[in-house]
């Protein structure tokens, strides 16, 4: 069989070990299958299949340093999570029955008890019997915030199988964020992640254990292992699975561009994913370990856990050059692909520090490792050395990172035709809180400079003026009272105004440490009960404390720790976003669109538009693969409209590299123009899957979780007020002086310029109450996007065709 695509160059410095157990894990690991029933009369797997796919090779390359009765434990798991994916996809995917899939998935659970001495049911099928066992094999020596994250982890690996059954029953590929955030759970690489754990003896420290950047590790992690998977399983998955859910399917669909050119950009984020777990590894987990007092034991063993990691990623790439479940040359098809930088062909040459070739099947044939040398360099943070591990296309987009020059003059925002098709209403009390605000904003101080603080004049009124806050108010929540569009006018206020003065007042002065102590002053002002709180030493800490008290006073206290961890979240976006800048690094693009939700304060003003809502929903519903897909949908629309408006604001104005077109510009390596048009075309697939999970996966939902006609009823007016947010969000871009050129100078204290470039012209949805069509904006000097015809330049091969006009998915 021919292949579709020839392999790219991977980046992968870090070289393959093998574990000297292989063997004993390989015969151990077809025993316990036999035992489990996962071989002859299982209908899935015969011995010839598990002996083909070498499991026990996997994991000897992906933990080599681990102890044979450690090495054979997390063997069996790696079988059995195999078997699962083959026995799900014949019984259920090929037939595409959902409701028998759901039934078979809602029962794993009970063979995972948080408790090691509870009873489990009796098993029924292979994939029981193997889960109850390996569960009563591993936990009774983890602690039990392990357990729960691990067992977290497989359920969502088995149950988000019914989101991929799902798109394969509607035929529907789905957009890179949606795929990129699915993958993981379905991929099951943060369940991998957990293991690493296990096998290397040190559990990261629950204190630590959801901080950002270890979520950021375990993420860049998972997507690089899901990205490589994609490349190495398209011809499986495409061609004999019917599978819709693949990283290079889902670029070539929405780039419009051959199997080849996807493959290669697929290739460019998977680079991109481990040089951030790169540089989050070497940046932020030792600002991590002080801020939690972590003592040098469990420093270490954390710093264990991302070897383990690491060692994951090269050797889950050696066995996926190896194993014939894989399109690698080595299983009957045409074979080319490059080993690339990490040493050489398919099949041929030898990574430095890897192992020779391993006999196929289970044979007993495996090599043994190469001889250390001290003259080889290895290990994390070494990578731009390793020459032979990298790749100069890898090398030219991480000097890329870094490389920009702030304060290019832009001209002003290119505006595309944005797709909106909902209407906007705004409230009617809108005159009242314009007026409510400024004076508000005065009593607070936000207005001045704050005493002792250079540079912290970053608001007057006229600049407060120009925001028209209100407004976006209005049209968020066009029936709220009078009271409730005035307690929104301020939130949002104060998180605008707090957006301008942290990078004033922190981030020209590359002032980590005080924005810290700031960041941890505001705590103080957030209390979870009624205690008092210090005296405000600045307007930024007197208007959280005003709004905390007039917000979360009436709320429960679930919800009112709920409604704090969104604030906290956003406070400490702003520090990644000024360390960043002291780095002067893009950031890569899925870390972006992620921490971007929360630098635009998105999850705050969510949760203001479920306060009518909460007391009739169960809090498991907001948790649920759905709603957050709908939010998360609806929040990357939102910012990433933001970044085409505050293009010239932040590129020319500000020096700012956190923007989104500014992104996908160093990215693909791409021009203005074309990064604005790509960023519409991820807006307007984000804004299809909105309308697409409201549609389509919540009436599955309330029938999941047996909802009642007043659960749904509110659930449904959630949904509208999301549709709400996003027309008064877009409303509000359009209609405000505050990304205007003229405003942009009069801030800056430059002359304002005659000339303007364009008139611009933007889609009518949200402003006029029309559905369609187009109106030129006079007020706003925005520029039309030119025809894109994809990107060019170094790294963009992926998105290089012309795509005729109304062919573009």
């Amino acid at each position: 069989m021919t292949q579709p695509f020839q392999l790219p160059d991977f980046y992968m410095p870090y070289p393959a070990r093998l574990n000297p157990h292989v063997q004993e894990a390989r015969e151990h690991s077809t025993r316990w299958a036999r035992e489990m029933g996962m071989l002859e009369g299982s209908g899935i797997w015969e011995q010839a299949d598990l002996d083909a796919h070498d499991y026990g090779l996997l994991c000897a390359y992906t933990h080599p340093d681990c102890s044979g009765a450690e090495l054979s434990l997390i063997t069996d798991w790696y079988v059995w999570v195999f078997f699962f994916d083959d026995h799900f996809l014949e019984t259920f995917k090929r037939s595409q029955d959902r409701e028998a899939g759901k039934a078979y998935l809602d029962r794993l659970p009970a063979f995972m008890p948080m408790d090691p001495a509870a009873r489990t049911p009796e098993p029924t099928n292979p994939v029981e019997a193997g889960l109850a066992d390996l569960w009563a094999r591993t936990v009774p020596s983890t602690s039990a915030d392990w357990r729960a994250r691990f067992r977290e982890s497989t359920e969502n690996l088995l149950n988000e199988s019914l989101w991929e059954l799902s798109n394969i029953n509607i035929d529907r590929i789905p957009n890179p964020v949606e795929y990129i955030e699915m993958r993981r759970k379905v991929g099951g690489a943060p369940w991998s992640a957990g293991l690493v754990e296990h096998a290397v003896g040190a559990e990261v420290p629950a204190v630590i254990a959801g901080s950002r950047p270890m979520r950021v590790v375990r993420d860049a992690f998972a997507d690089a292992v899901h990205l490589r998977n994609d490349l190495f399983s398209y011809q499986r998955e495409i061609e004999d699975e019917g599978e819709l859910s693949n990283g290079v399917l889902v670029l070539e669909t929405f780039l419009g561009c051959t199997t080849q050119e996807a493959a290669e950009s697929v290739n460019e984020l998977l680079t991109s994913r481990l040089q951030q777990f790169e540089n989050t590894t070497l940046t932020e987990l030792g600002p991590l370990f002080a801020e939690h007092g972590l003592d040098p034991v469990a420093g270490a063993g954390v710093l264990a856990y991302v070897k383990g990691l690491q060692d994951w990623q090269s050797g889950g790439h050696e066995w996926h050059m190896r194993s014939s479940r894989y399109m690698n040359g080595a299983s009957g098809g045409a074979g080319g692909g490059a080993g690339g930088g990490a040493g050489g062909g398919v099949n041929g040459g030898k990574q430095p520090g890897s192992v020779e070739q391993a006999g196929g099947g289970g044979t007993g044939q495996e090599a043994e490792a190469a001889a250390w040398s001290p003259f080889a360099l290895s290990g994390l943070g070494v990578s731009a050395a390793s020459l032979p591990l990298t790749t100069g296309r890898a090398e030219a987009a991480r000097a890329r990172g870094f490389s920009h020059v702030p304060f290019q003059k832009t001209g002003p925002s290119l505006l595309p035709d944005f797709s909106m098709p909902f209407t906007l209403r705004l409230n009617p009390h809108l005159p009242a809180a314009r007026r409510d605000l400024v004076d508000w904003a005065q009593r607070m101080g936000i207005l001045e400079a704050q005493p002792g603080v250079p540079g912290s004049r970053v608001w007057d009124e006229a600049r407060l003026l120009a925001a028209d806050l209100p407004l976006c108010a209005a049209g968020i929540h066009p029936d709220g009272s009078a009271e409730e569009l005035a307690l929104t006018s301020g939130w949002l206020a104060w998180g605008t105004y707090a957006d301008d003065y942290y990078p004033a007042v922190f981030g020209r002065s590359h002032d980590l440490a005080g924005a810290r102590a700031a960041n941890a002053r505001l705590g103080a002002f957030m209390p979870l009960d009624a205690s008092s709180t210090p005296v405000p030493a600045n307007a930024l800490e007197r208007a959280l404390a005003d709004l905390w008290g007039r917000t979360a006073g009436p709320m429960e206290g679930p919800a009112r720790r709920d409604f704090r961890q969104t604030i906290e979240e956003m406070t400490a976006s702003w520090l990644w976003e000024l360390a960043n800048q002291a780095q002067n690094r893009i950031p890569d693009p899925v870390d972006y669109i992620e921490m971007r939700r929360h630098t635009f304060g998105s999850h705050l003003t969510m949760s203001l538009c479920r306060l009518a809502h909460g007391r009739r929903i169960p809090p498991e519903i907001y948790r649920s693969g759905p709603v957050r897909s709908l939010e998360n949908a609806a929040m990357d629309y939102a910012t990433l409209l933001n970044d085409v408006f505050s293009y010239q604001k932040e590129i020319e104005f500000e020096g700012e590299i956190h923007n989104g077109v500014l992104v996908v510009q160093n990215f693909f390596d791409c021009d203005y123009p074309t990064g604005v048009a790509i960023v519409n075309d991820l807006m307007t697939s984000r804004m299809r899957q909105f309308q697409h999970v409201a549609a389509h996966e919540f009436p599955v939902l309330y029938d999941d979780f047996g909802l009642g006609p007043e659960a749904r009823k509110a659930m449904d007016g959630y949904v509208e007020e999301l549709r709400n947010w996003m027309a008064g969000i877009m409303n509000w871009h359009r209609e405000v002086p505050r990304y205007r050129e003229d405003e942009l100078r009069r801030a800056s204290r430059q002359p304002v310029g005659t000339g303007v470039v364009g008139t611009g012209v933007v889609a009518t949805g949200a402003g006029s109450g029309a559905g369609s069509g187009a109106r030129p904006v006079a007020p706003w000097h925005g520029r039309p996007v030119p025809p894109w015809h994809g990107p060019t330049g170094l790294g963009t091969s992926a998105a290089r065709i012309p795509v005729p006009a109304g062919t573009r998915p």
